[in-house]
């Protein structure tokens, strides 16, 4: 873990203190923090099909909430990264280097 992670992460639970109640499902809150948690305490990403079946599941419910007028896009996509970087860095991307 690295402060990267872990500012990540806060920013994450940050969106859920902002958003949650008044923007979020209690069942989609929950989605979004199991995938923190997940992402947060992964070692491999590329080894752990847990978080990244969160992270598709974060990708999911971001399109429905932009598609139902709930939020708009760049609210979608800031929570998508920032969920992703409560992760190690992706393999591919440190090959890529």
């Amino acid at each position: 873990m690295n402060t990267e992670r872990t500012n990540a992460y806060r920013r994450v639970l940050h969106t859920l203190e902002e958003l949650g109640p008044s923007k979020l499902q209690p069942d989609e809150q929950d989605r979004i923090r199991y995938a923190a948690d997940s992402l947060i305490f992964c070692a491999e990403l590329e080894r752990d099909d847990a978080a990244l079946e969160a992270l598709t599941d974060i990708e999911l419910l971001s399109h429905a909430l932009v598609d139902s007028g709930r939020w708009e896009q760049a609210t979608a996509d800031r929570l998508e990264r920032d969920v992703l970087e409560c992760g190690p860095p992706r393999y591919e991307a440190l090959e890529a280097a």
